[in-house]
């Protein structure tokens, strides 16, 4: 993990001027540009840098005017590659020179005091010429090789790392970033990263601007981001609401909450549920969502098909995507039905294909699919599956399979990952699901990798039941505690 960055004061000279930082998009030649963008908009990319060379002055002109509305629709900063001209013409928030594409004074001469401009940099002496000419922030690169254009400069992560505290402007790292290498990118101290065919050649370039998006929050003090659990409250306290909110706060992050429903349970099981209104359940949903900014979203134990289905138009409609780890719970450890019988096929259609991460365990899976699971081949083909109804990234969870091994199975769209602990034969796992998905949603909230995250959340989980100590006459809950610090001590 990245320790705070140090206090850097950055003075423009227009206060009104767009601060650069997150994902910087540089637009590709491909097919369908206006529909892959708005995908990575809604990821969350923070500044989009239309580059066109090749095309007709008059065809940038209408292609560049049409993203620059829908850049503005998301309040996204628009940047020009070069090209002063088109710039002024589109009143474009700014402009990115190359080293040989023109100088600084001219272009503040041209667009005035009030637009960003930046310059391509290689090493110290161009960043700190750059700087003194009056670039509001430089790129600099490349970080990796690329194929999207000959490298010629390779002052990758160590340059970046040796020029950091020497530049005072914003600085853009570029070169061959992918969700892979970009945390180290952001260590090292880029406050943007500037990608193209890793989002825009994606399938989902809104998951990978969101991935992205969140690996800047690596570097924040803590609480270190902020997770929302909308989850059912256990009276008992050791699942639901009670068991996210412990697990994310000791953890690290802050948390907030939105009740689906109210349990009266106890160790030994669910007495009564009483479900709150669809209409309550998106109030409190749009009064936190209004005023705190959140990472990430967890979801437990959503209840009725009318909950979840407004649930799912409610986060549907948000303008920028918050990622989702989505728990299916469906049966209290006592063997409580959670989620109502004809609740699975909204579940389904509606809210699944918004995951993020979909966490079933085998036998929520079986529910899902309608099919039975006996093995861990099974296991992948069920995760595959799930993947193809549209979570972007799925984990089937081995718990309640046989063997000496208790193993996950993590799906990402491409292959299966393992994760294996030696299986703890024990009865005091009330709130195992909860909060095993809620130490993904706080990792994922706190800028670590996917698989990152999963491996640490399983770390997580089997040192909280193992040290789970007996507690009332039934199933008794996990010792969050004590598996919190056990983890953090190994950061």
């Amino acid at each position: 993990m990245g320790g705070t960055r140090p206090f850097r004061l950055v003075v423009n000279k227009a206060s009104q001027l767009p601060e650069i930082s997150g994902v910087y998009l540089i637009t590709d030649q491909e097919d369908k540009l206006f529909d892959r963008v708005c995908q990575a908009l809604r990821g969350g990319a923070s500044v989009l840098q239309y580059r066109a060379k090749d095309k007709e002055y008059g065809v940038r002109v209408a292609e560049g005017g049409e993203l620059k509305r829908l850049c503005a629709s998301f309040g996204t900063t628009f940047i020009i590659n070069d090209d002063l001209q088109l710039a002024k013409e589109l009143d474009a928030d700014g402009v990115h020179l190359g080293q040989d594409d023109g100088d600084i004074a001219s272009a503040r001469e041209l667009l005035g005091p009030a637009k960003v401009i930046g310059k391509s940099t290689h090493n110290l002496d161009e960043a700190l010429r750059a700087e003194q000419d009056g670039a509001d922030y430089i790129g600099f690169g490349a970080m990796y090789p690329t194929g999207s254009k000959v490298i010629s400069y390779l002052p990758g992560v160590d340059g970046l790392k040796s020029i950091r505290e020497k530049i005072k402007i914003p600085i853009v790292a570029i070169g061959g970033i992918t969700t892979g290498n970009a945390c180290r990118v952001i260590d090292a101290g880029a406050d943007a990263l500037a990608v193209i065919s890793s989002v825009l050649s994606n399938p989902r370039p809104d998951v990978v601007v969101a991935e992205l998006t969140l690996f800047f929050n690596r570097i924040c003090p803590f609480p270190r981001g902020a997770v929302l659990s909308i989850a059912g409250s256990d009276s008992g306290g050791g699942a639901g609401v009670q068991a996210d909110i412990k697990t994310i706060t000791l953890l690290g992050s802050y948390a907030a909450s939105v009740l689906t429903a109210l349990t009266a349970q106890n160790t030994r099981g669910v007495s009564s549920i009483h479900g709150l209104p669809p209409s309550f359940v998106c109030d409190q949903l749009d009064a936190v969502l209004a005023d705190i900014p959140i990472d990430v979203i967890k979801t437990g134990m959503l209840h009725t098909p009318a909950i979840i289905s407004a649930l799912a138009e409610r986060l549907g409609e948000q303008k920028v995507i918050i990622p989702m780890v989505i728990d299916p719970v469906m049966v209290a450890k006592g063997g409580a039905a959670l989620l109502e019988r004809d609740a699975v096929q909204v579940f389904c259609y509606q809210l699944l294909p918004l995951a993020y991460l979909l966490t079933p365990n085998v036998p929520e899976a079986e529910r899902l699919l309608g099919k039975s699971i006996k093995n861990e081949s099974e296991m992948e083909q069920a995760a595959v599956d799930l993947h193809k109804l549209g979570a972007a990234n799925v984990l089937v969870k081995g718990g309640h399979m046989s063997g000496r091994l208790s193993t996950d199975i993590l799906f990402d769209g491409t292959r299966c990952h393992h994760f294996s602990s030696e299986r703890i034969f024990s009865s005091n796992t009330h709130g195992t699901g909860c909060s095993y998905a809620s130490a993904i949603a706080t990792q994922l909230a706190q800028g670590m990798p996917l698989l990152m995250a999963v491996e640490r959340s399983k770390l997580f989980i089997s040192s909280a039941i193992h040290a789970a100590r007996s507690l009332g006459k039934g199933h008794s809950p996990v010792n969050h505690y004590m598996a919190a610090r056990e983890l953090l001590q190994l950061s």
